[in-house]
């Protein structure tokens, strides 16, 4: 245990960890939710025939080793989103496409919820006809979408918005060393009424519950894991801004319009679960990650009563 005679009035007013502890409280996680239906759509680089030309003027020889590779990260990514579908869900079932395949795929599999992973490549590698039709299978769709990290900027440049670098260049202009956000981070609630933020931000009536953390934050602040280094350049028409940072302002929208439910996010909400199966703790990131657990849990709720009411 700390000794809180050791500790600083600076200290106490900062989360864990930063607050000098080494530990946290203990949250058991519960199923809350009886069943849900959840397409996984794999946004990740996996044959030749997915890419474009300029990947294979740009990338030449080495065209097999980078596809290998993003069907590496493409496993991880895909297995931490079903993860947490098994571990938040009485009854899950799921299926894992990729995105060439995704209209197909929810007319076949009927899912009360996609989850869009993130992604390794800048868009202009993607063969562009995949590119289109799941563009305008994300404009269309009414069942509701989670676009994580990637696929949060495949929703921008889906609804006519451009990418940036962090640091405001085309990402055509900056391929390698590029800046980036790679770490747990801090990101800023700009509407904590959303019902997606339901645990984490007070509603004015209800108090926030902050369990990870003995001293408790702004309930408008997130802390998540990010890892990136392009950006949303804006916000598209129809979709409202629900958090921001200092480094990439559109941290988080959603579009509740047209019959849609779609909530992005440039952070990696997923993590919580990773390597579940492979870690003995079982411990890092279900706490350090607790912000994006409950998101999760909270998106897949409102799926199933978006559904119910559709």
């Amino acid at each position: 245990m700390l000794d809180a005679g050791l500790v600083t009035k600076k200290e106490l007013e900062l989360p864990f960890p930063y607050n000098n502890q080494n530990f946290c409280r203990y949250e058991p996680i519960e199923k809350k939710i009886e069943h849900a239906k959840v397409l996984i759509m794999n946004n990740c680089l996996r044959y030749e025939s997915d890419l474009s030309e300029t990947a294979f003027r740009e990338w030449g020889s080495a065209v097999e080793s980078k596809l290998r590779f993003e069907n590496k990260i493409s496993a991880m990514a895909c297995d931490n989103i079903a993860n947490n579908v098994i571990r938040l869900v009485r009854q899950p079932k799921f299926l894992t496409v990729h995105l060439s395949e995704i209209a197909e795929a929810a007319e076949t599999f009927k899912p009360d919820a996609i989850v869009m992973s993130g992604t390794l490549t800048d868009f202009d590698y993607y063969n562009p006809v995949h590119l289109e039709k799941a563009a305008d299978f994300i404009k269309k769709t009414k069942i509701p979408i989670l676009a994580i990290c990637g696929a949060h900027q495949l929703v921008g440049v889906s609804f006519g918005h451009q990418l940036k670098t962090l640091d405001d260049l085309v990402p055509a202009e900056k391929r390698t060393n590029r800046v980036v956000e790679y770490q747990y981070r801090f990101v800023k609630i700009t509407d904590t009424t959303d019902p997606i933020f339901e645990g984490i931000a007070s509603d004015g009536d209800t108090p926030a519950s902050r369990v990870w953390q003995d001293y408790t934050l702004q309930d408008d602040i997130l802390r998540v894991w990010q890892n990136h280094g392009l950006q949303v350049e804006g916000v598209p028409e129809g979709f409202k801004l629900l958090a921001t940072a200092y480094l990439c302002k559109n941290q988080m929208m959603v579009k509740r319009s047209e019959g849609q439910l779609i909530y992005t996010v440039q952070f990696h909400l997923e993590k919580s679960f990773e390597d579940w199966s492979k870690n003995p703790t079982r411990w890092q990131h279900v706490n350090e990650s607790r912000d994006g657990r409950i998101l999760f849990e909270n998106f897949l709720k409102l799926a199933l009563k978006h559904k119910s009411k559709s």
